[in-house]
């Protein structure tokens, strides 16, 4: 048991810098325009993150099984300890990176060091959402923030009125985004340990969990963690540095990260569409770092693109280039560690 605690001990370590720089994005545009403190922003962001990911985490993670099987606890422990190294480093640097980009660099590195073959299509799939998470999101922002413009102007409400609505639509906003978070990337958490999970499924009485959900309960308890002991100076570099936003601004980026990060998550939807002979989104765990970045500069466009701090923006790029980079080749360097110095199986 220990030694099966040990190995699931780089997931949870992966989950709390998930919840330490990305899942505290969900509420950072909220938290940097004070409209919502940060206490309550990260219950919230808690409870909702953990349903999410137990309820509907298992869409993304066959994605990345698909790109690279990891086959022994051994394997997946490094793996996921070189992507956690990898964000926690970036977290130091204030950088609102992308544990997806992480995870998918450690899972290369692993397939480079023993051999296997990558999966391009899958690969393909995941990159591309890279692109489209974040210009999806700032084109959902940009719409919607002008069709709130609009309608602000024929409708006349106080000032202390409007505050109160924003802050409540901030919170709904948020809770749904946490939820959609828990179901995107809980998989870039503890995805590499559902081919080699040591639970079996447990019925509870009222509900059943099965192996996956078990792994994916404890990334969510794992990622609530890191929401609460470092995710604040993340928040700031969103929600201030990158660019200024009002109240309303902050409500429409947490709104459209959240459609975005959801479309890429359920699975309801992407039947209900392919049932109907309708194009459907890939079950694919993309960054909410990403996605919020995107509905930040959505505002900043749709306010004629000036203000923004291209500095900042420079810096988050480099950034997202660096991660999957640098997972790779920390994984590698691990791998062979784990592998000749511990003489643990990493790979069959």
């Amino acid at each position: 048991m220990l030694t099966t605690i040990f190995f699931l001990s780089s997931g949870l370590f992966l989950g709390w810098s998930l919840g330490a720089n990305d899942a505290a994005n969900i509420f950072g545009t909220a938290v940097g325009t004070k409209m919502v403190r940060f206490r309550v922003a990260a219950l919230i962001a808690s409870a909702f993150v953990i349903v999410g990911a137990v309820v509907g985490g298992s869409g993304g993670s066959e994605t990345l099984g698909r790109l690279g099987a990891v086959n022994t606890l051994p394997g997946a422990f490094t793996v996921a300890l070189a992507a956690a190294l990898t964000v926690l480093w970036m977290t130091r640097l204030r950088l609102p990176v992308s544990t997806t980009q992480a995870i998918v660099g450690a899972i290369l590195g692993w397939n480079v060091f023993a051999q296997m073959e990558t999966d391009f299509g899958s690969l393909s799939t995941i990159v591309s959402s890279w692109v489209a998470g974040p210009i999806l999101t700032m084109v959902f922002a940009a719409l919607l923030f002008l069709l709130v413009k609009k309608l602000l102007k024929h409708i006349r409400v106080g000032i202390i009125l409007q505050d109160a609505y924003t802050r409540a639509a901030l919170i709904v906003a948020g809770a749904f985004g946490a939820y959609s978070l828990g179901a995107n990337n809980i998989a870039n958490v503890m995805g590499v340990f559902v081919p080699v999970s040591p639970f079996s499924a447990s019925d509870f009485g009222l509900f059943t969990l099965s192996s996956a959900q078990q792994l994916f309960l404890l990334g969510g308890l794992a990622i609530a963690v890191g929401i609460y002991t470092y995710s604040h100076h993340v928040m700031q570099t969103v929600g201030n540095d990158l660019y200024k936003l009002s109240p309303i601004a902050a409500l429409i980026v947490v709104l459209s990260s959240a459609l975005v990060l959801f479309l890429f998550a359920s699975e309801d939807l992407k039947l209900f569409l392919e049932a109907r002979n309708l194009p459907s989104f890939p079950m694919v765990p993309i960054s909410s770092s990403q996605a919020v970045v995107g509905g930040v500069l959505g505002i900043g466009v749709a306010k004629g693109g000036k203000n923004i701090n291209l500095n900042v923006l420079t810096r988050i790029a480099m950034g997202w280039v660096a991660t999957p980079l640098g997972a790779g080749v920390t994984c590698v360097v691990l791998l062979f560690i784990v592998q000749n110095l511990f003489a643990l199986p990493v790979f069959e």
